[in-house]
């Protein structure tokens, strides 16, 4: 992030930047997507643009930052820790799993993977924001239910990695080779109940 864009980055015309750029590169790809056509699906200059992310790179890592954080939030907001450790699980499997198939991280993923050799910055900035970001969050809510006694686990981060590839089961692998894009409520919590099962058969106590 430049310091432009950190100092300007509220604010009405900056979120028509991410709002645009976000729809070009879902329909054009990271190679595809003009700043042309970003500006002009964001209804702002160029220049205007320009004063935000000089370089493309930045805001593609920009709008790839701001759609993993929103789903971390979101899946934060809706954690009542106060509910047994299956229910908290299940909603947080249900909600991986819905944003792993989801259009916009399978697109992202297909950019990263192709642009790796000349901008292997773009997936490292997308594994920051979102899986390792991911991990930090199951991270913390693990430890607070092995403090509270209810699982038990030796090494934390790797259970939280371990609790994320579950949910990659299935339905993921199916996404990224393009086998199938829509995916029913019913299917996303089979895999995540099943992912929440073995997790719990491993840790539970």
């Amino acid at each position: 992030m430049t310091q432009a864009a950190t100092i300007l980055r509220t604010g009405r015309k900056f979120d028509q930047v991410l709002r645009g750029a976000r729809e070009v590169f879902m329909a054009d790809g990271f190679e595809g997507a003009s700043v042309d056509e970003i500006a002009r699906e964001a209804g702002v200059s160029k220049a205007t643009l320009y004063s935000y992310f000089p370089d493309k790179r930045l805001l593609f890592m920009e709008v790839a930052q701001t759609e993993c954080t929103l789903m971390s939030e979101k899946i934060m907001s809706m954690i009542d820790e106060s509910l047994p450790v299956r229910d908290v699980l299940m909603l947080t499997a249900v909600q991986v799993i819905t944003f792993l198939t989801s259009e916009f991280a399978q697109q992202v993923f297909r950019i990263c993977v192709a642009e790796r050799d000349r901008f292997p910055e773009l997936g490292r900035a997308f594994y920051a924001a979102g899986p390792e970001n991911g991990r930090e969050r199951i991270s913390e809510y693990l430890k607070k239910a092995v403090d509270a006694g209810e699982l038990k686990i030796d090494n934390i981060p790797m259970a939280a990695e371990q609790f994320s590839e579950l949910c990659k089961v299935k339905l993921w692998t199916r996404a990224v080779f393009g086998i199938q894009n829509q995916f029913t409520d019913a299917e996303i919590r089979d895999v995540a109940g099943h992912a929440v099962d073995m997790f719990l058969a491993r840790y539970g106590v």
